[in-house]
């Protein structure tokens, strides 16, 4: 079966115009040159767009539905390290052909998450072309409270949210899988499906960032990696930072698929967690703690920012060399 550009688009992108025009400051939506969007009074506007490329940032075997999900999580992990709220997204969508099945699994996914996060797609684009996928994600903050990386203050602690590695394990196990054209064999199976999950289905913390918009003084979020992500923070602080290793969060299932040194060479370097990195001072880490609490998201302080410049890594008293230097898209 033959799509043609508007076809695609009406069959599977214009689901819920009607909603979505009557959604908050949609003035106009999908159908026109451009949408026309109205931001709320008192309000700034807060944008991030992320592209997501075949065989750089997912698999070739990688479901439609996965790739839906991450091309919005993504973003909406930006939004969530910001402490705003997402309302619209814009999609260009580079396919190599119109296939059917693909495009419903991709739409299906992309909406799940749309729909649990109030965004409504507002416009884009699609055309011909390699696997790519471009979404832009628009939120709001009221005027002069959206969280920065330049905000923390000497003394600070430094926290993550949820697990780090998860996502770097699960990627290895979908690796490891596709080039030996099955499943790895592993002593845990449940755990390895829970980690090849984390890598498939990022969950972007966006509750926990509206939640720490008025107690933590800078955030990001934890997308190339915490040796790669940490020193970006801190820099942009203008500070330094020591971080232990040895207090680093590992799920369950990332200790039951490898050993030590494996767990905590994913949980820094391996990048995809989408976890958020926050800075808070000591006299607001017990609310931070209940606002992740009431989420039933961990929250665990991993160091401290400094006076001075860069990150200085230890493990319990001794300095620790880490092994893994992050992502770099151009490394």
């Amino acid at each position: 079966m033959s799509l043609g550009e508007f076809d695609l688009i009406s069959r599977y992108f214009t689901r819920g115009v009607g909603r979505d025009r009557e959604a908050p400051g949609v003035v106009l939506g999908i159908g026109d040159d451009a949408a026309l969007l109205q931001v709320p009074p008192g309000a700034e506007l807060v944008v991030a767009v992320d592209t997501i490329v075949a065989g750089r940032h997912f698999l070739a075997s990688t479901s439609a539905h996965s790739i839906g999900h991450r091309a919005l999580a993504v973003n909406l992990s930006d939004l969530a390290a910001m402490g705003a709220t997402p309302a619209w997204a814009t999609l260009a969508l580079t396919l190599p052909a119109a296939e059917p099945q693909w495009l419903q699994g991709f739409a299906t996914g992309l909406f799940e998450l749309a729909l649990q996060h109030g965004v409504a797609l507002v416009g884009g684009d699609t055309t011909a072309g390699a696997l790519t996928v471009s979404l832009q994600i628009l939120g709001t903050v009221p005027a002069g409270t959206a969280l920065r990386r330049s905000g923390a203050r000497a003394g600070d602690l430094l926290v993550v949210t949820g697990t780090l590695g998860d996502a770097g394990a699960g990627l290895w196990l979908s690796v490891q899988a596709a080039d030996e054209a099955g499943e790895v064999q592993v002593a845990d199976p449940a755990a390895a499906a829970a980690l090849v999950r984390r890598y498939d289905y990022p969950t972007p913390r966006v509750a926990f960032g509206l939640a720490a918009r008025t107690l933590a003084t800078a955030a990001m979020d934890l997308s190339d990696g915490l040796v790669a992500d940490a020193p970006k923070l801190a820099a942009a602080s203008g500070l330094g930072a020591v971080i232990d290793v040895e207090r680093l969060p590992l799920s369950g299932a990332l200790r039951a698929v490898t050993d030590a040194a494996q767990a905590r060479d994913w949980a820094l370097g391996a990048g995809d967690d989408y976890e958020l990195l926050l800075a808070v001072p000591p006299e607001r880490l017990q609310e931070l703690t209940e606002s992740a609490n009431r989420l039933d998201l961990p929250l665990t302080v991993i160091g401290e920012l400094r006076a001075g410049s860069g990150v200085s890594w230890v493990s319990g008293a001794r300095v620790y060399v880490p092994g893994v230097a992050g992502w770099d898209h151009f490394r």
